[in-house]
């Protein structure tokens, strides 16, 4: 092999999108997935729905200015709040009992 021309091949952590972490290899300073083992279907049994990219998300904050999609925004809004403060109340659990 050439000398030089290689990119620099370095542990990284990688970041799943359902919050799992996990160490891997790679020429890139930060790998971001949509899906990983702990939250694809085929290795949890349980099927969900996998909104990627928050792309239904994004289109009622679209059309927010829209009155029929104002309150689908909103609810939408409250949901990823209240998820994310049980998320964060869980951690907080577990670091207090471990």
């Amino acid at each position: 092999m050439k000398q030089g021309i290689h990119p620099e091949y370095k542990e990284v952590i990688a970041r799943c999108a359902c919050g799992n972490e996990f160490k891997t290899s790679s020429t890139k300073d930060e790998v971001r997935v949509e899906i990983c083992s702990q939250c694809h279907p085929f290795f949890t049994g349980k099927q969900k729905l996998v909104d990627t990219a928050g792309r239904v998300e994004r289109f009622y904050k679209k059309y927010a200015h829209l009155e029929q999609y104002k309150a689908k925004a909103d609810q939408m809004e409250a949901e990823r709040m209240a998820q994310a403060e049980a998320k964060a109340k869980k951690l907080a659990e577990a670091e207090n009992q471990g």
